[in-house]
């Protein structure tokens, strides 16, 4: 039996002897995806009881944590090379009569969690992505003892269970929360179902109660966040199963919440009621990510992403023909095993007929444990970057073009954050573009309508209605826009 299976939860006498609050600093590297950073967000939240507080930079960290993403090519090498830094970082430290823990968490924790032991000593504990709640007490047992543990069992609704409220406060206005994890598709190049699990989602009630929350610090716009965010199939406060479109229903009614959105989705999973949501609820942002990977159905097959181009396709005009002005965003695999100089070219014209706001490319890279990676038929490299090239090409002139299309038109923009330049705020429209204009801070956090006039490829520009901000709160919850 695994000894942690039975490792008891920290007693009030742990507790005392724990750290006092704000007494000990906390240093978090985030990798990859959005999921890792709302996971990032939790583990702070998980390790404020025992006194640690957030800083800006490793070196004055007593608990540094590398949340680390295991999708990309390379990923474990970044990894790797970040923690030879924080073992340098380390020995100054105990050069100096000091101390600093070193955890690895994710999804590279969770596929290379004894090599990462084997390789660097130095790491204290090893978390996988469904484990980190854990963390407090993990980091006690090494305290107490001095060994590293490794801990990479699935109990996602455990984790969530186990973590402690959310601590929004100073995070901005729009929030990131994870309502499900996993994946059951088995795509071929995907590490997803080893690293994340299977598909399992959060209760409604749980994710309700998370939001209000949210929203009773100033959080105005929350992300639902999963792997197949739309496969969701929560529990119920009724007892029965939810879909995404019935919780986004739900989440309409808190009070304080004014946008909604959701990524990452599946278009096998995109349901009846889920596009009828986007007809219907004007809180739900025109905005849906759906990737499709591959133009070529020998191709997709390949990658057992069970649907074909031209379903995808249908998919794109019932989205339209339910939300006419709907932002589309996708995924794209380039040079998959196999892939000929034909079944890239179907690759280029799904994206000409679909027309997309934002696109995002990727050369394909094996992923250790996945079938693709056994498939063999190895795409040269100089061709894979000059198709990968040409897709961004195509993507960035649609992105381009639909920035373009926005110029003259009156949005409503949350704004979110100050600018680089002094007077400059920076927020996100519907469509989820990057907004700068020029007003005061006060207007952070609020909905402002914004007159655009300009555009770059990733943001465009615009002025605020009326020029006037101390007027801003009469656009406050205000959903619609001028097309």
């Amino acid at each position: 039996m695994d000894p942690l299976a039975t490792m008891r939860a920290p007693t009030q006498s742990d507790l005392r002897t724990a750290p006092k609050p704000g007494t000990k600093k906390l240093y978090i590297k985030t990798y990859g995806c959005q999921m890792n950073v709302y996971d990032s967000e939790r583990i702070a939240d998980a390790m404020g009881p025992l006194g640690y507080q957030p800083v800006t930079t490793p070196g004055d960290a007593d608990l540094v944590v590398l949340n680390t993403c295991h999708i990309r090519e390379r990923a474990a090498d970044k990894v790797f090379s970040e923690l030879g830094r924080l073992r340098e970082l380390k020995a100054e430290r105990r050069a100096g009569g000091g101390d600093m823990r070193i955890a690895v968490a994710g999804c590279v924790a969770q596929a290379e969690g004894g090599e990462i032991l084997r390789r660097e000593p130095d790491v204290d504990l090893v978390v996988g992505p469904q484990s980190y709640h854990r963390l407090p007490e993990l980091l006690l047992r090494v305290q107490e003892d001095g060994r590293s543990r490794i801990e990479t069992e699935f109990a996602a609704q455990s984790k969530f269970d186990s973590l402690p409220r959310r601590t929004p406060a100073g995070r901005g206005p729009a929030a990131f929360v994870t309502v499900q994890e996993g994946c059951d598709k088995f795509c071929t190049f995907c590490v997803v179902p080893y690293t994340r699990g299977g598909e399992i989602s959060r209760p409604a009630e749980k994710i309700l109660a998370e939001i209000q929350q949210l929203s009773d610090s100033g959080v105005r716009e929350v992300t639902l966040l999963g792997q197949n965010v739309n496969a969701y199939h929560g529990v119920g406060p009724d007892d029965g199963t939810w879909s995404l479109a019935r919780l986004i229903s739900a989440i309409s009614s808190v009070d304080g919440i004014a946008r909604i959105r959701y990524m990452t989705s599946h278009p096998r999973d995109m349901s009846d009621d889920l596009m009828a949501e986007h007809r219907d609820n004007p809180k739900l942002m025109p905005f849906l990510h759906l990737p499709f990977q591959s133009g070529s159905d020998r191709i997709l097959k390949a990658m057992n992403r069970k649907h074909t181009a031209a379903d995808y396709l249908r998919l794109i005009d019932r989205a339209r023909a339910m939300r006419p002005d709907i932002a589309l965003s996708t995924d794209i695999i380039v040079g998959f095993p196999g892939e000929s100089e034909a079944d890239f070219q179907a690759t280029l014209a799904v994206v000409r007929e679909a027309g997309f706001a934002q696109g995002y490319s990727f050369k394909y890279s094996p992923r250790p444990g996945t079938p693709a990676a056994e498939m063999g038929d190895a795409i040269d490299e100089m061709a894979t970057a000059e198709r990968l090239e040409q897709v961004q090409t195509l993507l960035a002139s649609q992105q381009k073009a639909f920035n373009t299309g926005c110029i003259g038109r009156t949005l409503p923009v949350l704004f979110e954050k100050p600018g680089r330049n002094p007077g400059q705020i920076i927020g996100r429209s519907p469509y989820l573009q990057s907004v700068n204009a020029t007003g005061s801070l006060a207007v952070i956090g609020q909905i402002a309508k914004v007159a655009i006039e300009s555009c770059g490829l990733n943001s465009i520009k615009g002025v605020l209605v009326n020029g006037n901000p101390n007027n801003i709160n009469a656009y406050q919850g205000d959903t619609t826009w001028q097309g």
